[in-house]
């Protein structure tokens, strides 16, 4: 961290596909070696596995709903029009970029712990974490904990490890939790704060 002048923020362009910075950002953690376009496809592949899988997931949910309903009319028709499935249909760049968001917020910290010299002494001191640094950390974890999964192909990881954050669970939410833990353990030097 510099001493004296904060560093200057640098501004991305937003991604051609779907014109988002956040996305971009994505792309950038995933990159390795400067392959970009590598780093591009195995997003966008990722992406649109994600929200292949939470479409199934909704239409399996519907039909149960739908079932139910049928069960519990006790043979009349109901006056209601059935959902839509929406696993035949394309999906919207809005409900990709929806469930990348929500991923990543369900993975992003509110706090964290930094160290703190004070007397001789170094203590790990919470401090809150600003919104888009929290979502820099989140993006981090979730190609650090999809790199260690089992799946064939990176695509493949990252799509079932945002699947599993979007749902709250999965390394990268373990993650998110220990450093909660840890602040809340260290809670008592909370006021050694600069």
């Amino acid at each position: 961290m510099p001493r004296r002048k904060a560093a200057i923020k640098r501004e991305v362009l937003a991604d051609p596909l779907y014109g988002s910075t956040e996305v971009t950002k994505f792309v950038n953690v995933v990159m390795r070696q400067g392959k970009k376009s590598i780093a591009e496809k195995i997003v966008y592949t990722a992406l649109a596995m994600l929200t292949e899988r939470l479409n199934k997931d909704n239409a399996h949910k519907d039909k149960g709903d739908h079932e139910a309903e049928k069960g519990s009319s006790s043979g009349r028709k109901s006056t209601s029009a059935p959902k839509a499935r929406g696993v035949g249909a394309s999906h919207t760049n809005d409900e990709i970029l929806e469930s990348l968001h929500k991923a990543l917020n369900n993975i992003a910290p509110t706090v964290e712990v930094k160290s703190r010299r004070v007397g001789g002494a170094t203590y790990q001191v919470p401090v809150e974490v600003a919104s888009d640094r929290g979502v820099a950390l989140a993006m981090r974890w979730v190609v650090t904990a999809a790199k260690d999964r089992s799946e064939k192909t990176m695509a493949q990881r990252l799509s079932a490890e945002l699947y599993d954050a979007y749902m709250g669970r999965g390394a990268s939410v373990k993650v998110r939790d220990d450093v909660h833990r840890m602040a809340k353990a260290n809670q008592a030097f909370a006021h050694y704060r600069w």
